[in-house]
């Protein structure tokens, strides 16, 4: 059985934004459905008709804003393999959004980071070779 990420369900406070968000990274993505759960909170799917993003809109104001790699349990980072890390570059600067891309450099990977209107992180990494052993080699250069 080949095993993939169908869908994530994430709670955010902008759906509209991460819609946004979301096409800009991914042209590709649409609107798949949206509706009201029983509590009368906004939900939707965004995505193609092999994977999406299910988002909820959150009700509840958290304590303290989340912050990836705070040693928080959470999600740190989404990751997404795209074809063209320089072109989603191009087209995420051009949409306003925060770079957040650390120093990274590897023969074999191009990787960008970007926040999303709700102050996550998301990864898009290019692959460069089609090997296994080069894909998932994490010793040669990369700065993390």
């Amino acid at each position: 059985m080949a095993v993939k990420l169908e869908h994530a369900n994430l709670v955010v406070k902008d759906v509209d934004g991460i819609v946004r968000f979301l096409q800009h990274a991914f042209p590709e993505f649409v609107v798949r459905h949206e509706g009201k759960n029983s509590q009368g909170q906004r939900w939707l799917h965004v995505g193609t008709s092999d994977t999406y993003l299910a988002l909820q809109e959150a009700t509840v104001e958290p304590r303290e804003p989340w912050r990836p790699y705070s040693g928080l349990p959470g999600v740190n980072h989404l990751g997404y393999e795209v074809d063209d890390v320089a072109k989603l570059v191009e087209r995420m600067t051009a949409g306003g959004y925060e770079n957040s891309t650390v120093p990274n450099a590897h023969p074999h990977r191009k990787r960008a980071y970007f926040h999303d209107p709700d102050g996550n992180d998301w990864e898009f990494v290019q692959y460069l070779s089609d090997h296994e052993a080069d894909r998932n080699d994490y010793k040669l250069g990369e700065i993390w």
